[in-house]
Order: C-alpha cells, then sequence, then structure tokens
C-alpha cells in the first residue's frame, strides 16, 4: 500500500422520520476513520493495481468471455440476483433449459456495460450469446423460446463447445 491511500468511512446513523428510526447512511474520506458514534466502517485503500481498461482491453475482456463459456448473459445483476425485470426474463427462460449458463453482471462494471453495446451493436441490456453467436435480448429470448428454436440453439452450441 501507499502513502496515498485514501481511507473510505461509510457510517450507519438512524434518524427520527415521522417518529421511527431510519437508517440514514454517510459518506465521508478521510485519513483515518474517526467516528463519534458506534457505527460500523468499511474502510477501502487504492493503489497502483487500480486500472481503468481501455476500450480494446475491455472489448477482449468480452470476447475472451464469449469465447469461453457456451451460453453467457450480459444483465443486470446475477442469475441469483437479477436487477431488472428483462434481466429476470432471460434467466427464467434459460433456467427452463436446466444449462449451467454464465452470467456476467453490467452493473458490477462500468466498461463492461457500454462496452456489450459496442461489441454487439445492440443498445440494450440484457444480451444472450450462444456458441460464441449473439442472439439478442430479452424479447427476442422470448420469441425464440416459444417457437422452440432457443432451445435448438442452446444444444446445439453446447454440443459445438464441448
Amino acid at each position: 500500500m501507499h502513502n496515498s491511500s485514501i481511507a473510505i468511512l461509510l457510517a450507519t446513523a438512524f434518524a427520527t422520520v415521522n417518529g421511527f428510526a431510519s437508517p440514514k447512511l454517510s459518506f465521508g474520506v478521510s485519513n483515518k476513520a474517526n467516528c463519534a458514534f458506534n457505527a460500523p466502517v468499511l474502510m477501502s485503500s487504492f493503489d497502483d493495481e487500480f486500472i481503468q481498461q481501455t476500450p480494446e482491453q475491455t472489448r477482449q475482456n468480452i470476447q475472451d468471455l464469449v469465447d469461453e463459456h457456451p451460453v453467457v448473459v450480459f444483465m443486470k445483476g446475477s442469475k441469483i440476483f437479477p436487477q431488472c425485470g428483462f434481466s429476470s426474463t432471460a434467466v427464467q427462460i434459460l433456467n427452463t433449459f436446466n444449462i449451467d449458463f454464465h452470467s456476467v453482471d453490467v452493473l458490477a462494471d462500468e466498461g463492461i456495460r457500454q462496452g456489450i453495446k459496442e461489441f454487439s451493436e445492440w443498445p440494450t441490456i440484457p444480451q444472450l450469446y450462444v456458441a460464441g453467436e449473439f442472439i439478442g435480448g430479452s424479447d427476442i429470448m422470448i420469441e425464440m423460446y416459444q417457437s422452440g428454436e432457443l432451445g435448438e440453439m442452446i444444444e446445439k452450441g453446447k454440443a459445438n463447445m464441448m
């Protein structure tokens, strides 16, 4: 760690709103984690290892994920905890096939969130890839699921990737 490390303080205080105690988050930056009251403290430090990726590096990371996983969905949240209705629909559809698919949470990385849109030339999330091929978003997944085409594609994709 370097001397330039920054401690980030996250403290929870309670305020009274309409007679009820409600949590209120307070954020602060300090060289020391001083707190006048008893509250949980989250501290983190930053050093030279924290580097933002270039668009080319992000594109390569996305390509590696698509190449590595037979079925991968770029979504808001995870397959365990989707963070939007469209992502939840995508997960529900994929779960009907009883397959182990990979999910990438675009909310965790702004570079991936924007990069996947450029990678596919598709403006919305979620985005499904099967056997390295971009399929589409949740609306296209619904149509392909209903027609049976998505199931066939997933089976072929799994076989080709083995």
